[in-house]
């Protein structure tokens, strides 16, 4: 237990300086983004927003953050959509609750991952309910929606779907899905991203694919052979392995092309 406390230590100390680089990214964009706050049912949800450059109103998409809470990188990937195209909203879904009252940033490492363990799967998903509707009453929105999520986020975003009946579409990275029962309930098509040597999460696929098939539902996986889980992330840092930034730069020329459809 000592070795493994150690290791996943080890890795929360790897995982905040790899997000240097998306930092230094964020502060150099051009796009106009700032922190709001979003109000429901007596929370308060801090939310990371960013806009197009755009003459013209555009699409809305929800971020859902990896099990590391609000990250630098889940900010620059917010950036990276507004950069596409797309208002990014993105929910710090630990808002509230840490120390004192803060959000991911007042936690350490090892406690965020255990703070969005524990966190009620309802309180989850009025929380997205709450930032996606704030989303689309933007003035610059044109009132559509997508999902998105990484990790954690990845199976929130799935799950969802299966709470959400007003979604273009939900776009699942490398997260688990949800119960067979709930999933009847999904009205938009899910496209999946998955890792290659990711065998946790990819020994959910074919049920879910056999599930959502029953259901008479869309989904639509797709493996990146060699690459480890987190690509989207790790794909992006300085150090990425070929495997890894190989993924990303496909998973993200395929999202693109979702996105646009």
């Amino acid at each position: 237990m000592k070795h493994l406390t150690l290791l996943l230590l080890l890795f929360a100390a790897q995982l905040a300086s790899a997000q240097d680089w998306a930092k230094a990214k964020l502060e150099k964009s051009p796009r106009h983004r700032e922190w709001v706050t979003v109000k429901h049912d007596g929370r308060s949800v801090e939310t990371f927003v960013v806009y197009p450059e755009s003459k013209s109103k555009t699409p809305v998409v929800l971020v859902i953050h990896e099990i590391f809470g609000m990250t630098d990188w889940v900010q620059d990937l917010a950036d990276q959509l507004a950069e596409a195209g797309y208002i990014a909203v993105a929910p710090d879904l630990l808002s509230g609750m840490g120390p004192n009252g803060g959000r991911s940033s007042a936690f350490t490492q090892d406690k965020v991952m255990e703070a969005i363990n524990h966190l009620n799967p309802d309180q989850i998903t009025a929380d997205l309910n709450a930032v996606a509707d704030y989303g689309k009453k933007l003035p610059a929105s044109n009132g559509k929606l997508f999902v998105t999520g990484y990790c954690w986020g990845g199976g929130q975003s799935f799950r969802f779907a299966t709470n959400r009946n007003d979604l273009a579409a939900a776009f699942v990275f490398y997260g688990v899905p949800p119960e067979k029962a709930a999933m009847a309930r999904i009205t938009a098509p899910v496209y999946g991203f998955y890792a290659g040597d990711d065998a946790r999460i990819d020994a959910t696929l074919p049920e879910a694919t056999q599930n959502m098939k029953a259901a008479g539902k869309t989904f639509e996986p797709i493996t990146y052979e060699g690459a480890g889980h987190g690509f989207m992330r790790a794909g992006e840092a300085p150090d990425a392995s070929e495997p890894n930034r190989k993924a990303r730069t496909e998973a993200w020329a395929r999202w693109k092309s979702l996105l646009a459809k």
